[in-house]
């Protein structure tokens, strides 16, 4: 996998929806080396959550009462890595890449052409197990596992993972 300049991103959702984003993670990979990792809280549309999906990320709509929208967060994160980085990667990049356009579909946003890396779909390809979720991979491959479901420490691990650092 080309990891050498990329953007590992994640995503938290509040509800089912794939457009409830209310976190967003990113880490920035430059030359093979972990540069940057950050994570913004983003209120979701009417600040709505489900009891599950709090379960699992522990995001609740206190944390993100006064946060700011997904558009407003796109925007810088278009404005300070989209013009250096043109690929995504992700665990599961069918639903990152899904939760992106359903919400850019929500807040009628337009964006590059971006190019998405699966680290899942990779796994699948490298390693005969029955179990490919990032957790279980970092730690078969000795990659310091963060706190699951938040999304800098799930980009970070997809980061890792993808420049088998």
């Amino acid at each position: 996998m080309d990891g050498l300049n990329s953007i590992a991103i994640d995503f938290e959702t509040a509800t089912g929806k794939r457009a409830s984003i209310c976190e967003v993670g990113i880490c920035v990979v430059r030359n093979e080396e972990i540069a940057e990792t950050r994570s913004w809280l983003v209120q979701p549309e009417d600040n709505l959550y489900s009891y599950w999906n709090m379960q699992c990320h522990g995001i609740t709509p206190e944390d993100t009462a006064h946060s700011p929208s997904f558009s407003e967060v796109w925007e810088k994160i278009e404005r300070l890595y989209l013009d250096e980085f043109g690929t995504l990667v992700a665990h599961n990049a069918p639903f990152d890449r899904s939760c992106l356009e359903y919400s850019a579909q929500l807040y009628n946003l337009h964006f590059p052409e971006l190019q998405w890396q699966c680290t899942l779909k990779i796994a699948r390809q490298i390693y005969n197990s029955g179990c490919n979720t990032l957790g279980y991979l970092c730690e078969q491959l000795g990659i310091p596992e963060s706190k699951r479901h938040r999304a800098s420490d799930d980009a970070e691990m997809c980061a890792r993972l993808s420049t088998g650092t």
